[in-house]
């Protein structure tokens, strides 16, 4: 194993131990292990930004990324620059009725599909559990609200070492899959269609690399349970699919509604018509009203809430 000379920081030997742990990643393992120091790493991301994040996500998007997580461990990456991923190594093994989050974490995004938004998703997850850890008074270890603590430990790591300043977009899918990476794992079949409408229409195009980080977070070594809940994310996503496609075909609000609101509030044709059947819409969309129903419901539904409509 190289020692580390005892001189000022180099940004160099930090970048040399960076392409260490990707070519471990790509290739598998190195003969000797490149170390470089917390002084090293800092001065790399002031002079190299850019290039540690490549190298980085070089690491990521790796065939085996596990391996280049440990890697980065061993050259002393994470400790200088990502401690709250470094925090993690040990954390829960054998102390408590919970998994070793690191090796979840590694397992994470080893499984999860190789784009750049879910891998990073997969390694941060969970970096809010270090801060939530709970036990009950029967052993039982919780991290209640780990997924928001998670998100906001994110803006802090991002304003000490702004990986991401260059891709506003990935940053902000990356922060919103850590805050809502338990959603989809909370579905079951009970829910409504206005709810899985409202859950759809709340992750936008986050909902794929949600869904596909959903999968990638069940490292069950139980079989019947990882099918379970696989098969739990599988069915959530066939209905936001069916409902996607029903909408689509099907207008939410029936034909003839505007000529029914205009007979019942005595309102001739206009803009406010429009306005009315937009607001009607939006409360479909919400969830605060079933979709494809007869008119005389959303007629009601407008006198009920007259004061609300200006009717």
């Amino acid at each position: 194993m190289q020692d580390l000379p005892k001189n000022e920081a180099s940004p160099a030997r930090a970048m040399e131990a960076l392409e260490y742990a990707a070519v471990r990643a790509e290739r598998g393992p190195e003969n000797q292990v490149v170390r470089a120091s917390t002084a090293d790493f800092k001065a790399a991301t002031t002079l190299y930004l850019p290039d540690v994040r490549k190298m980085l996500d070089r690491v990521m998007m790796s065939s085996d990324a596990e391996a280049g997580l440990d890697a980065l461990l061993e050259c002393g990456a994470l400790a200088a620059m990502l401690p709250e991923v470094e925090a993690m190594v040990g954390f829960g093994d054998g102390e408590w009725r919970h998994k070793d989050v690191w090796k979840h974490t590694k397992q994470v995004v080893r499984q999860a599909v190789p784009r750049l938004e879910v891998r990073w998703a997969a390694l941060l997850h969970d970096i809010g559990k270090l801060k939530t850890r709970s036990i009950s008074p029967n052993g039982e270890v919780h991290f209640f609200g780990h997924a928001e603590v998670g998100a906001r430990m994110f803006d802090r790591i991002d304003r000490r070492l702004p990986l991401f300043a260059r891709d506003e977009a990935l940053k902000s899918t990356v922060r919103l899959l850590i805050l809502h990476h338990l959603r989809a794992s909370q579905y079951d079949a009970s829910w409504t269609d206005s709810a899985v409408r409202r859950f759809t229409k709340e992750m936008g195009d986050l909902l794929k690399d949600l869904l596909d980080l959903s999968r990638a977070d069940i490292t069950t070594k139980r079989p019947e349970k990882k099918r379970r809940g696989l098969r739990q994310i599988s069915e959530l996503s066939d209905r936001v699919e069916k409902l996607a496609v029903e909408d689509a075909v099907i207008p939410p609000l029936p034909g003839g509604i505007g000529d029914a609101i205009m007979s019942a509030f005595c309102i001739p044709p206009s803009r406010r018509i429009g306005e009315l059947k937009k607001a009607l819409e939006a409360a479909v969309e919400s969830g605060e009203l079933q979709p494809h129903q007869p008119s005389e419901f959303y007629v009601n539904f407008l006198r009920e809430q007259a004061d609300r409509f200006d009717l």
